[in-house]
């Protein structure tokens, strides 16, 4: 069995969470800073290659109403670069629980943008694999 690795989409910032070798827990977590889609893609490639991730969960941003946007658009759009295939993942309110999650552990999230999206990537993972 290999791991899941799940990834918070971001302009800037993109969340990345790898599961456990028996897809049960959220293991590693980390934040790639990058602004190109194409390279993003490519560190993604690397990434999930280096970690044995055969499955690739990708939240997609729907609209509180279930309708798609701009922002749903785009990930999809960006989906297309990655070269393995993507299960989308409904991540509606992700990035508000990641918020409190660390506000509830004393973190001001200001600060600790990169937390923020790491989090969220490991709720999306959560999400998936439960």
């Amino acid at each position: 069995m290999s791991r899941v690795m799940a990834i918070d989409y971001g302009d800037t910032r993109t969340g990345v969470a790898f599961s456990d070798i028996l897809r049960t827990i959220t293991g590693e977590t980390l934040v790639i800073t990058e602004t190109n889609a194409k390279k993003l893609a490519e560190k993604l490639a690397e990434l999930a290659k280096s970690r044995e991730a055969d499955t690739v969960v990708l939240g997609l941003p729907i609209n509180m109403d279930g309708s798609e946007g701009f922002r749903a658009e785009k990930t999809r759009k960006f989906a297309e670069l990655l070269p393995f295939e993507v299960v989308f993942r409904d991540e509606r309110l992700t990035s508000v629980s990641a918020h409190a999650i660390l506000r509830g552990n004393g973190k001001k999230t200001s600060k600790h943008k990169q937390s923020v999206d790491a989090v969220a990537a490991a709720l999306i993972l959560e999400s998936f694999l439960s």
